[in-house]
Parts: structure tokens; sequence; C-alpha cells
């Protein structure tokens, strides 16, 4: 099941790169934002609970589809790129196992705990 939804967020990561090549940006913006949504964890400075929220803020895909769509209504190409940007990093940090976290630490996951649970 694990390799079936890791494939699953491949195809949602291609899907972004699909819809990234339909916007007038060059490659190297792609490449340059993929790790922007990162920036969320820096709410684990203030402790696990804000934490977590951040970073869910930051790689909830249902955002990200719902700032794309906006872009696309209205236009807009830059919140395009937003949520295509925040789409695919969380895809990608999912093939790796990193999903949305549980106010509990960084390592509770909705996909399971991150890293060995005897560390």
């Amino acid at each position: 099941m694990a390799t079936l939804l890791k494939l699953e967020e491949l195809f949602m990561f291609l899907l972004g790169i699909y819809l990234f090549s339909l916007l007038d940006y060059s490659w190297w913006w792609f490449l340059g934002l993929i790790l922007t949504p990162d920036i969320g964890m820096l709410g684990y400075l203030w402790g696990k609970k804000v934490g977590a929220i951040g970073y869910n803020l930051f790689h909830h895909k249902g955002w990200a589809i719902a700032i794309y769509l906006m872009g696309s209504y209205l236009s807009l190409p830059l919140c395009q790129l937003i949520g295509i940007i925040v789409f695919s990093h969380a895809s990608l940090d999912r093939i790796f196992g990193y999903g949305l976290k549980f106010d509990k630490g960084f390592k509770y996951t909705h996909l399971g705990e991150i890293g060995n649970a005897n560390e």
C-alpha cells in the first residue's frame, strides 16, 4: 500500500510540473521555489502545536488547490504559481514520508511516525 500511495503522490507531483509548464515562468522559478513551503516549519520555534499548525498550513493540498483555482478564475498567474508550488511540494514531501503533522511533535504525521521509533 505504501508503494501505491507514493506512486500516487509521484503522479500528483508530475501534475504540478505540467501545470507549471502552462504558466509563463522560467523553469528556474519552480526549482527556486519548490522548498519555500518549508518556511512553515518555523512555527516549531514557538512549540509543537504552533509548529504543527504552521507546517500544515504550508503543506495542505486543499489550500494549494483553492489558491490555484482562484488564480485561474481571476487570471492571476502569481496565485496559480503559489498553488502549484505548495501542491507540488506537498506531494514531494509525501513521497519521502513527510505527512501533515500532529501537535505531538514533528515526527508524528498522518502517514505514520517519521524515523526510527526507538530514537
